[in-house]
């Protein structure tokens, strides 16, 4: 039987940008199957979760315009736990509103946070750590985050300090680092004591509260005041009215990186932060010069480390093309330098400007 008192917290209203032309606006990529299994990468997340947590005390965090997708693709959960962003406030605002409910329907608590896009595959290595983490986080007045083993200098990746003296499970946070370059990362890599911050948290939903009393007064007395109207139907309202008014700032930013009780876990588990077409690629390939192929059926000749993804089972024919983004989606087709993943952003900004918003 699950422990009633766990409770998980999917993040789920980032818009994916880097994944045009299949992740959009409208359609984000949590909501699409990205690597072709039958289940979009939320749904993978919330089962993922499920197996800890009851389904009752799931949260999804998300903008006003995903509420018929996340219901849609969740018939687990009832609307009333789709919690419901009406201004884009980075994830402390939103990780405080989740806390407060939660408390003030049992104070004891302990809750997850967890992207919606990530990929785990040895999901028994995921519940182990994690039920490691809510132990702790019952007993003690700690923040956890999980902290993922570096294999090679990334430079695309914060990075977490832990004390090399600790030889416990759970190691205390000596400092945050962000984003390094390639010379930096590799020093941290040789120090043996630094993890990718893969933004996991756990923690017990008091000792979060009371970071966020401490650390955010301001933002802990403006959601504070709604506490009379949390998990009725005036809530709605209260967020309406004063959710805008939250400064926008990042969890990490917020409260990881001031608090003096952050720990860090190990995560003995595999995991991809499916964040790029790169990333998709990595993902499905062990060999950078490999095709990597979603669906399509591939006629390929001297075509070499491509990243292949339609929407539909559909016949695409490369010859000579090496390193590319080759995406075919609807109305929009994409082929693209993968050396140049990271301008997708920009691009999506340009066709924006320049077509509108029928494409993106």
């Amino acid at each position: 039987m699950l422990n009633t008192n766990y409770y998980a917290v999917i993040m789920a209203g980032g818009i994916g940008s880097r994944f045009w032309p299949v992740s959009t606006t409208q359609f984000p990529k949590q909501f699409h199957d990205m690597l072709g299994t039958g289940a979009t990468l939320l749904q993978k997340t919330f089962t993922r979760l499920n197996a800890l947590v009851p389904s009752q005390n799931i949260q999804v965090l998300t903008n006003d315009r995903y509420l018929d997708l996340c219901l849609e693709q969740l018939p687990e959960i009832k609307e009333q736990q789709v919690i419901l962003e009406p201004a884009m406030r980075n994830t402390a605002p939103c990780i405080l509103l989740s806390a407060l409910k939660i408390y003030k329907e049992n104070p004891k608590g302990v809750m997850i946070v967890a992207p919606s896009d990530h990929w785990i595959e040895d999901e028994s290595a995921f519940h182990n750590d994690v039920a490691k983490c809510f132990d702790a986080c019952a007993a003690e007045d700690i923040l956890v985050t999980l902290g993922i083993h570096p294999t090679f200098p990334n430079t695309g990746y914060g990075y977490i300090e832990s004390d090399k003296k600790s030889e416990k499970d759970l190691k205390p946070v000596l400092q945050f680092r962000e984003k390094p370059n390639y010379e930096t990362a590799q020093q941290f890599i040789a120090e043996g004591n630094f993890f990718w911050n893969a933004g996991i948290f756990i923690w017990s939903v008091e000792s979060i509260i009371n970071s966020f009393k401490t650390l955010m007064p301001e933002m802990y007395t403006l959601f504070a005041e709604g506490n009379s109207v949390f998990n009725t139907e005036a809530e709605r309202n209260f967020v309406q009215v004063n959710y805008e008014k939250a400064e926008n700032i990042s969890i990490d930013f917020a409260i990881m990186e001031k608090a003096t009780n952050v720990q860090v876990k190990k995560a003995n588990f595999d995991w991809n932060d499916l964040g790029t077409w790169g990333a998709l690629h990595d993902k499905i390939t062990d060999e950078a010069s490999e095709n990597a192929i979603v669906r399509a059926t591939a006629h390929l000749k001297e075509a070499n480390g491509n990243m292949i993804y339609t929407d539909r089972r559909k016949l695409v024919v490369v010859d000579g093309v090496d390193d590319y983004i080759i995406v075919d989606k609807e109305n929009v087709l994409l082929i693209f330098p993968k050396s140049k993943e990271q301008d997708i952003k920009k691009l999506l900004a340009e066709v924006k400007d320049q077509y509108g918003e029928e494409y993106t």
